[in-house]
């Protein structure tokens, strides 16, 4: 931090320092340089007068006359020339060097005012703890949807519909139980836009299915938090995220907005990998491509990282769940000729390009069918240290080290 003053003082000064000579050396000279002039013509006329003397040219009494009315003029002009020199000289001298004080003044003083003066760049560390706050203090979900402005049906909305649509809306305010009325209602609820009223229909699916709910359904509560909120995901939207993802890894949806919440709170980084991924996996199709296209260019940027967008599902698959329960029916040798060409391809992969958490996982739980328990442990500590701080991640990766017997 020294250093960098240091050199910011030094180069102001320097810059300082020769905008102060320009402008005195402009002053001394420019406006005093007429008198002198016309001083130095006054001296060759008197030289030229003398000389005509000894050539005889005139005599002694025209001469003194000319030389009196010289002399009065080289006088009066050493007067003048005396006098800009002291004008220019002294006033804009001060003049320059208080303009550079006072532009030097101002420029600290707005520093002060609207800089940070001793703030270094944050570490690592300090990032993610920083990121961990903003996560835990967050709004919750009723009071971004309290700063949004009240919902309006749209107004091309037939008769017909607005008909049926309060019917079923009574309906299911009497039946508090009827699952299939509640998934109807979230759905044409959510048509028209009323994400408020969605996001309370489909928490009531959830709340019915209990136990058997799927991870489809969860991601859909989840979005719909994050749509009734405006875009933003709210603690409550992140549970129902990280829910869906505890039970299917894979599921899209989750993932796209589990990556949105990340940016949201500060770790860009993370949220890179998420939708990376994502957009590796593809399909073409998917609902989240598009979003994730419009914006993983800068979130890039942001991330620190140099990154050209891929083509869509062009992520090699590693070793599936199947795989892996199919390997374990194997002879030795055809499980190692079956599985080992897709760990090393995928091991490779990891290395160079990273991956997502699931990746991480299905590596981890490849080397622990192959019974290669160390390296299992070193991948495992490897994607744990990647992927810290971001939680449903990690349940991933554990839930991989804990089927390789690596995890208690």
């Amino acid at each position: 931090m020294a250093i960098f003053w240091a050199i910011v003082v030094a180069m102001t000064l320097i810059v300082g320092g020769v905008l102060a000579q320009a402008v005195i050396r402009g002053a001394a000279r420019t406006p005093s340089a007429r008198a002198s002039s016309d001083a130095a013509v006054y001296r060759a006329q008197l030289a030229e007068v003398d000389r005509d003397v000894a050539r005889g040219v005139i005599d002694a009494a025209d001469a003194d006359r000319v030389h009196a009315e010289i002399a009065r003029r080289l006088i009066a002009a050493d007067r003048a020339a005396h006098a800009a020199q002291t004008r220019s000289t002294r006033a804009p001298a001060s003049v320059a060097l208080g303009l550079i004080g006072l532009g030097l003044a101002g420029s600290v003083g707005t520093y002060l005012w609207l800089g940070a003066p001793g703030y270094g760049d944050m570490a690592l560390q300090d990032r993610i703890a920083f990121a961990e706050e903003v996560r835990s203090t967050r709004p919750d979900q009723q009071v971004a949807e309290a700063s949004l402005p009240p919902f309006l049906p749209p107004a091309d909305l037939g008769d017909d519909y607005r008909r049926l649509l309060t019917q079923l809306r009574e309906t299911v305010a009497k039946r508090p139980n009827d699952l299939q009325g509640h998934i109807l209602l979230a759905q044409q609820e959510r048509r028209i836009g009323n994400f408020s009223a969605a996001k309370e229909a489909q928490r009531r699916v959830v709340e019915i299915r209990a136990e058997d709910v799927t991870a489809g359904e969860l991601a859909d509560l989840g979005e719909l938090q994050v749509m009734a909120a405006g875009g933003y995901v709210s603690p409550q939207a992140e549970l129902s995220l990280r829910a869906a993802l505890s039970q299917d890894p894979r599921n899209g949806v989750a993932r796209y907005y589990y990556g949105l919440m990340l940016l949201q709170t500060g770790r860009p980084d993370q949220a890179f990998r998420i939708w990376d991924r994502l957009l590796r996996e593809g399909p073409e199709g998917a609902p989240w491509v598009p979003p994730i296209l419009a914006q993983i260019e800068e979130l890039a940027q942001v991330a620190g990282v140099r990154y050209t967008v891929p083509a869509v599902g062009s992520a090699a698959p590693g070793p599936s769940t199947e795989d892996m329960e199919a390997a374990q029916d194997m002879s030795p040798a055809e499980r190692m000729e079956m599985i080992g060409a897709m760990v090393q391809g995928l091991s490779d992969r990891l290395a160079t390009e990273g991956g997502s958490a699931e990746d991480w996982a299905r590596l981890i739980t490849s080397l622990g069918v192959l019974g290669r328990q160390s390296e299992a442990i070193a991948i495992h500590a490897n994607a744990v240290e990647v992927f810290a701080g971001e939680q449903a991640a990690l349940d991933v990766i554990n839930a991989a080290g804990q089927r390789a017997g690596v995890v208690e």
